[in-house]
């Protein structure tokens, strides 16, 4: 048998160039009981990178999945962060070690909105899929899902003292949910278009809407309690016999939405921007308000306090009454002073930011000063801060996060000879990167780069242009040495001469162009020689150049035109060689092998062809992306090469035995470029996603039947998880159903339970048995051998594993798992819970389990006439044992009452308050008095 060839498997290994991603929006984040107002979150694909914007630095990475980031909220206590994602999960991040514990999955497409209530025990999350999911983070788990809008959620917002919901959505509509019934009580129909964001002002006596025209919409909330306003006196109706009917009827006329609250238009404010609303944010205390649309400006408005307010109407209604005095009105005619929404909420300042807007979050400190983060569109965050207390506030530029990524997608890679350097060049920088710490090196402004390499040496770096200009960068002292004008059109391709004397390019002009490199005196700086580059010869062809590439060994010179072939020409004497036709659209990209052997080619119609460049005879044409191939390289010394594609993959293959090795698997948006290091050992690509990923070459085998299996295998799960959700019985289809949702883990799971109870009826049968066989015998058996699976887990019992299992089952995943379960097992199930109450083993969770197969299967369990008694004992043995639980509880919390109680009374101190508040709030009042005193002396 013949040695077979050893891949090895590269792996990803960094994500950077990525500053913040336009898929989710920023927040601000305290660290570790840090100032707050200095740390920015932001997605960065499928991460979130924690930005320290005074020092400019990424302090923490939270490590996602594959899915992109799509959401970003902070809890009230600061410790947490819920992330959402593409694919509809929310994982919940601890910002001190920057972890995730607690993941919940019920959503079937991204995440919109995230938002943690006042205690920051329960979550609310809604989607594009138009549902709302409202998560319990203390338990973990789901507690309802809330359906009845048609189109994406933009907003949800919890209301503090009542136990309410508010829900926006791109169907226009405004829902209101009871969260003690589950249902919606109001829908307001006040837009003629989507609804893209709200939020709640006036201690939450106001409702201030954003559309997709130029005007904001308030809403005044009114609390009423039996069709009443709260504070109104109730008037009790005194009925006589007969009037009985009449109130019934009067009760069937009042309108369900009127006993809970009532919302009327208060008015509209006027945006200077006309286009839709993007995003619209408060600070905590809904003093400011923030909003902005698809422009560049950010517009800030001040909430006057209701105190104000009250001052400005008595002084307008002072002003109307001497007004109407002097025009001789009666004084028994009291003046109307009109109320307007703009005496409430007053335009503070526009803050112009140097690109569109994609985010916005603020912060106002008890010293009036605020806080502005902006995420915008070209991978930039910018921080603004403004006193809210002056009279018309200027916004002062803090900080600029810039110099960590590029402004535009980068469309060319290169590697230094040494593999320690990286160059990535966009349409208007170039930056140098070590690759070992991934900073940058330098950052150079530069045209609309194209094409780019490494000049031998490492010192220089020559890049080609949109405009055909060919420029050179010295990376010493990071100045443009040179600018030559090359070609008339786009120069598409560069490439180094093996022999490293000079440089070929190729340019939409149809012309490719041979140069040279000479030293030159350097007029700057004084007698030193710089590098240029003198044009030899040109090659004349009747298409656009796409790609140029030299044979290793010199002796061909292979060019992709826009006809759609690729044409081989003798270096030395230019003359035509080979055409290599096949492909039906235009060849993008092409490489040759290191031994001159092969030339693969990569076109715009999905495929990769593999030549022999001895007689041009395709040996292997593949279907390589589902888009255009954008990129092709062979690994240096191999015959393994790399192809980037609009599909949003890297694939490794094989050009001997024309194999698909594997797919990198990473980028959220079209890859447009790659570049592999000499030594082979890293691959360096760029997206449209704004990220550049780093690939390292490690000492793991693929072995490719393992891979395809494994493919194989992970599709199959893939549509086993997208199959139909598990019916619950006697649940009809209304406005709330179930928080879970199927996937492959739930699935797992309910399979670990079926085995682990099968086990247990395995043991249980054994024991019965022996017992049988002792009985027979008149003696005492040696006991039957114990399952391996058991002893492997400390030779515990069949029970006590079952249980075990369970545990291991995620909290938010525990009911979708069960409800996956065949009934055959419930009884099983049932008699354990019943031992483990009685014991007093994990009953909050065995409760938890119970209570839902009795709800889920409560038809076929009543009417199991053999399931009675078990039930009898679980009936008596619950209720004294979660008694016992309670009591225990209030015990401890009496307790700790006490303690708390004790404690502040010895020293002075109040626990769980904001002592950090009350402490500037002092330092403030002594620094006024102070100021006092001086003015004063």
């Amino acid at each position: 048998m013949g040695l077979t060839k050893q891949y090895l498997r590269y792996a990803a290994s960094a994500v950077f160039g990525v500053i913040g991603s336009q898929k989710a929006n920023i927040a601000y984040v305290t660290l570790r009981g840090g100032e707050k107002g200095r740390y920015v979150a932001v997605a960065a694909c499928e991460h979130v990178f924690i930005w320290d914007v005074r020092k400019a630095e990424k302090v923490l990475i939270l490590q996602g999945q594959k899915q992109e980031v799509t959401h970003l909220c902070p809890s009230p206590d600061g410790v947490h962060i819920a992330v959402g994602y593409e694919d509809g999960a929310v994982r919940i991040f601890s910002l001190l070690s920057g972890e995730s514990n607690v993941s919940f999955s019920g959503h079937k497409s991204a995440v919109t909105v995230i938002r943690y209530d006042a205690l920051g025990a329960r979550l609310v999350t809604g989607s594009r899929d138009t549902e709302v999911i409202v998560w319990d983070v203390i338990n973990e788990c789901g507690l309802y899902r809330l359906k009845g809008h048609k189109d994406a959620i933009t907003q949800a917002l919890f209301l503090k003292d009542k136990n309410l919901l508010v829900t926006s959505s791109k169907d226009s509509f405004v829902k209101w949910w009871d969260l003690d019934t589950q249902h919606c009580f109001k829908t307001m129909v006040g837009h003629r278009s989507e609804v893209w964001g709200m939020v709640l002002l006036n201690q939450e006596g106001r409702l201030l809407t954003g559309s997709a025209d130029s005007e904001l919409r308030a809403w005044d909330i009114r609390y009423l309690q039996g069709g009443q306003e709260v504070g109104e006196p109730r008037v009790k109706k005194v009925k006589g016999l007969l009037d009985e009917d009449d109130e019934e009827e009067e009760g069937l006329d009042e309108s369900p939405e009127e006993r809970i609250l009532s919302c009327e238009k208060a008015g509209s404010i006027l945006r200077e921007s006309r286009d839709r609303v993007v995003s619209m944010t408060t600070d905590a205390k809904a003093k400011v308000l923030a909003c902005h649309g698809t422009d560049t400006v950010l517009e800030v408005f001040t909430v006057l306090p209701q105190a104000e307010v009250q001052k400005r109407r008595e002084r307008k209604l002072k002003k109307a009454k001497k007004k109407a005095k002097s025009q001789g009105v009666e004084e028994a005619v009291e003046p109307v002073v009109e109320r307007k929404l703009g005496d409430e909420i007053e335009r503070m300042a526009n803050i112009k930011a140097s690109s569109k807007i994609r985010s916005v979050d603020c912060l106002l400190s008890p010293s009036g000063e605020m806080k502005v983060a902006l995420l915008l569109q070209n991978n930039t965050v910018e921080t603004y801060t403004l006193k809210a207390t002056e009279k018309s506030p200027q916004a002062n530029k803090t900080a600029r996060l810039t110099l960590s990524g590029h402004r535009t997608d980068v469309r060319t890679l290169a590697f230094s000879s040494d593999n320690i350097a990286m160059l990535s060049a966009s349409s208007e920088t170039v930056k140098v990167w070590n690759r070992s710490t991934l900073q940058v090196i330098r950052t150079m402004a530069c045209e609309y780069a194209l094409c780019s390499l490494f000049v031998p040496g490492d010192r220089q770096i020559i890049v080609g242009t949109k405009s055909g200009k060919i420029q050179i960068f010295d990376l010493a002292s990071g100045r443009l040495l040179e600018t030559t004008d090359a070609h008339s059109g786009e120069l598409w391709s560069i490439c180094l001469s093996p022999d490293q004397r000079g440089i070929v390019t190729g340019g939409a002009d149809k012309t490719v162009k041979f140069w040279e490199f000479e030293l030159i005196k350097d007029q700057e700086a004084g007698q030193n020689k710089r590098l240029t580059v003198k044009h030899t010869r040109t090659l004349q062809l009747d298409e656009g150049v796409l790609c140029v590439r030299y044979s290793p060994d010199q002796r061909l010179l292979a060019v992709s035109l826009l006809d759609c072939t690729v044409k081989i020409f003798y270096t030395d004497t230019l003359k035509f060689f080979l055409s290599l036709y096949g492909h039906k659209l235009p060849v993008l990209c092409l490489d040759i092998s290191h031994d001159s052997a092969l030339i693969a080619t990569g076109s715009a119609d999905r495929n990769v062809k593999i030549w022999g460049l001895d007689f041009g005879d395709c040996h292997r044409s593949m279907f390589a992306h589902d888009d255009s191939v954008m990129f092709l390289q062979f690994v240096p010394k191999t015959h393994l090469f790399f192809t980037a594609g609009k599909d949003k993959k890297i694939k490794q293959w094989d050009a001997d035995k024309f194999e698909h090795i594997q797919t990198l698997e990473g980028h959220h948006r079209e890859v447009w470029c790659l570049a592999v290091s000499p030594s082979g050992d890293y691959v360096v690509s760029a997206s449209h996603d704004k990220s550049l990923r780093l690939w390292e070459r490690t000492r793991e085998p693929i072995i490719l039947e393992e891979e395809k299996e494994m493919e194989r295998e992970a599709e199959f799960e893939e549509s086993l998880a997208k199959g139909e959700e598990p019916v619950v019985p006697g649940e009809t289809k209304g406005e709330a159903g179930p928080a879970g949702k199927k996937t492959i883990e739930t699935v797992k799971a309910a399979e670990r339970i079926m085995e682990a109870v099968e086990l247990y009826r395995e043991e249980s049968k054994k024991l019965e048995e022996h017992r049988a066989a002792c009985e027979a015998a008149r003696k005492q058996l040696p006991p039957p051998k114990s399952n391996p699976i058991l002893i492997a887990f400390g030779n515990i019992s069949p029970s006590r594993y079952v249980l075990d299992v369970i545990k291991k089952v995620k909290s938010s995943e525990l009911e979708v798992s069960l409800l996956v379960l065949p009934f055959s097992y419930v009884p099983d199930l049932l008699s354990l819970f019943s031992r483990f109450i009685q014991d007093g083993v994990d009953v909050e969770l065995v409760c938890r389990c119970l209570f839902f197969l009795l709800r889920v299967h409560f038809g076929q369990i009543s009417s199991n006439q053999m399931l009675l008694p078990v039930i009898d004992d679980l009936r008596s043995n619950t209720i004294s044992k979660v008694q016992e639980i309670r009591d225990l509880l209030g015990f401890n919390n009496a307790g700790l009452q006490f303690l708390q109680r004790e404690i502040e009374g010895k020293e002075d101190v109040m626990f769980f308050a904001d002592a950090t508040g009350r402490f500037e709030e002092k330092k403030r009042k002594r620094k006024k008095r102070e100021r006092a005193v001086l003015t004063i002396t």
